[in-house]
C-alpha cells in the first residue's frame, strides 16, 4: 500500500509545478518564506485555513485539495456528491436545459476523464452509426472522436484536430497529474490516425452544402472541426465552459462543450434537420 507523503512535501511539489519561488508564495499567502520553507520541510504543521489558501494561490484542483487536507491529518473541506443524488437534482435539471435549448447545435458534458455525462440530439447526430461497441455506456468524448472507427474517419482536418485534442489532454495532465486522465491520453495518442485524402487541412474543404467555398475556405475565429456528416461537410468552433469557484469535486471536474457553427451552411444545414 502506497503512503500519501506530508503535506509539506506535497505543496512543494504543488509550487515547483507552477514555477513559484517560496518568496513569491508567501507573498501571495500573506505569510512568510520562512514559514513556507518550515511547512515545506516538516517543522511547521499549517492550518486548515493555510492548506487552503496555500492551495488556492498554487491553482491545486479541487480533488487535490482534499489529500492535501488529508495529508495535514485534516479531513476534506470538499464533498464529491455522485450527479444522480437527490441533491443535486436542481443542477442536473438547469444542465439539461442548457443542452436542450442549445438544439439544434451539439453540446455535450463531460468529467475528467472525458466520459460524457449528458449530451443532446446534436451529439447524437453526429455518433450516427457508429459500432456499438463505442457507445456503451460510459461513452468517453476522446475515444469517440479519435478512434479508427469513430468520428476520426469523418473528420477532415483529422491532423490538426486531433493534435489539438492530445495537446488539450497534456495541459490537464501537467495541472492535476491525474493516472486515469493519463492512462487515457496513452491509449487515444496510439491509435493509428489513418490521414489521408480525408485530412484535406484548414480552408481546403467544401461547405455543408458540398460546395466549395469561395477563396479557398472560411476565414475562421479559431482551429475548426471539419466533419462530414450524410454527404454534407460541416464546420464547427468548440467552447468549453466549467463552474466558477466550486463547492464539490464532482461539479469542479465537469465541462461543458458546446460546437457552434462556422459557417452559415453549417448553420443553414443543422437548422433543415427539425426538431
Amino acid at each position: 500500500m502506497t503512503s500519501t507523503p506530508p503535506v509539506g512535501a506535497l505543496l512543494r511539489t504543488w509550487r515547483e509545478r507552477r514555477g513559484i519561488s517560496q518568496l513569491e508564495l508567501a507573498g501571495r499567502a500573506d505569510s512568510s518564506s520562512r514559514h513556507i520553507s518550515f511547512i515545506e520541510t516538516g517543522r511547521s504543521r499549517p492550518s486548515k485555513e493555510m492548506v487552503l489558501r496555500l492551495a488556492d494561490h498554487l491553482d491545486v484542483p479541487v480533488r487535490e485539495r482534499n489529500t492535501l487536507l488529508l495529508a495535514a491529518g485534516y479531513a476534506p473541506h470538499y464533498a464529491q456528491t455522485p450527479l444522480d443524488d437527490p441533491s443535486m437534482g436542481t443542477l442536473r435539471e438547469g444542465l439539461e436545459r442548457l443542452l436542450t435549448g442549445y438544439e439544434p447545435y451539439p453540446a455535450l458534458i463531460v468529467d475528467a476523464t472525458y466520459d460524457v455525462v449528458a449530451a443532446n440530439r446534436g451529439i447524437a447526430m453526429l455518433l450516427d452509426a457508429l459500432p456499438e461497441h463505442l457507445l456503451v455506456p460510459p461513452l468517453n468524448a476522446m475515444r469517440i472522436t479519435l478512434h479508427p472507427e469513430g468520428l476520426a474517419p469523418r473528420i477532415r482536418n483529422l491532423r490538426e484536430w486531433r493534435g489539438h485534442l492530445l495537446a488539450q489532454m497534456e495541459r490537464q495532465i501537467a495541472l492535476s497529474r491525474s493516472a486515469p486522465l493519463r492512462a487515457l491520453y496513452e491509449e487515444v495518442s496510439g491509435y493509428p490516425t489513418g490521414a489521408g485524402p480525408q485530412d484535406a487541412g484548414v480552408g481546403a474543404g467544401s461547405g455543408a452544402g458540398g460546395e466549395p467555398e469561395p477563396g479557398g475556405g472560411a476565414a475562421y475565429i479559431a482551429l475548426p472541426l471539419l466533419i462530414e456528416h450524410d454527404g454534407h461537410l460541416l464546420s464547427f468552433v468548440s467552447s468549453i465552459a466549467t463552474f466558477n469557484t466550486p463547492m464539490d469535486v464532482t461539479v469542479a471536474e465537469l465541462a461543458i462543450e458546446t460546437l457552434l457553427p462556422a459557417d452559415a451552411a453549417t448553420a443553414k444545414y443543422l437548422r433543415s434537420l427539425g426538431p
